[in-house]
């Protein structure tokens, strides 16, 4: 039985989501030189300064971190590993240091930033991961390994992106035990995955239950109620009727997050707002 490969990798990642990756390649006996994320932020009414999750633990596992991607340069590094960067690379850094990248899609579906709250919102039968060859372009490369991940009709998006963290760190660290094989184009037609904007996640209760339930099961759905922004949190697709509480008929929201105010149910929030006979959400 041939010994499984252990290579000198830099690792390029940001968010919490981008932890798992790191962890599992050091665990499965990598030697990750470095690790490249985005700088510090000030969060909080300090302005204390934040690291990314991704730096975080970095340094509990005592790898260097940078903020430079040229930093790879130089370092000996075999191949970079790319999960949720939020970045491109540039060509001259990829000349010296390939890279591969595990994105969160069944590419060319879902290019970009948002892959798994597109297909979500989408209503998307199946997701996955491709481990890809980075090139220049956005998402543009060759894959050499995909994982076909279904999506549940009850999935949420932190439900789906946990899925596919699993399934991401399953695949990288069976790919880099062994010589990668040759990549193989992408086939079929592109579709971006534009980063959210505010408006995408406000409920519009025209497009019926589907679409909201959708947004809802993402999280971070929002509508308003007497001029003020509600974050509506949870809804019942089983839902008897049209009422404040659904718009529509088919959608019952459950729990919400008035403006200014912590989570509560709905029905909690009604008896105290007393809402006129008709009144709904706008």
């Amino acid at each position: 039985m041939t010994a499984p490969v252990r290579r000198r990798l830099a690792f390029l990642g940001t968010p919490a989501m981008a932890v798992p990756p790191l962890q599992a390649l050091v665990d499965a006996g990598h030697d990750v030189a470095l690790v490249i994320t985005r700088v510090d932020k000030r969060r909080g009414r300090g302005g204390e300064l934040s690291p990314s999750p991704v730096k975080a633990a970095a340094l509990e596992l005592g790898i260097p971190v940078s903020h430079r991607v040229d930093d790879v340069l130089g370092q000996g590094v075999e191949l970079g590993v790319v999960v949720a960067f939020g970045q491109l690379i540039k060509p001259h850094v990829l000349a010296e240091v390939p890279m591969v990248n595990s994105h969160f899609s069944l590419l060319p579906r879902w290019r970009g930033a948002a892959p798994v709250e597109r297909a979500l919102l989408a209503g998307d039968a199946e997701t996955g991961v491709c481990l890809m060859q980075l090139e220049e372009g956005l998402d543009t490369g060759p894959v050499y390994d995909t994982v076909r991940v279904p999506i549940r009709p009850d999935a949420t998006g932190d439900s789906l992106r946990a899925e596919l963290v699993a399934a991401g760190v399953e695949q990288l660290v069976r790919c880099l035990a062994e010589p990668l094989p040759d990549p193989q184009p992408q086939v079929g037609e592109p579709v971006y995955a534009a980063k959210l904007a505010p408006d995408d996640l406000r409920i519009d209760w025209a497009a019926g239950a589907v679409a909201a339930d959708r947004q809802i099961r993402l999280g971070g759905a929002w509508t308003t109620f007497r001029g003020k922004r509600m974050k509506v949190l949870a809804a019942d697709p089983q839902g008897d009727g049209a009422s404040l509480a659904s718009p529509v008929a088919g959608l019952t929201v459950v729990r919400v997050q008035p403006e200014g105010k912590g989570p509560m149910l709905l029905a909690d929030y009604l008896r105290g707002a007393r809402p006129e006979p008709g009144e709904r959400f706008e």
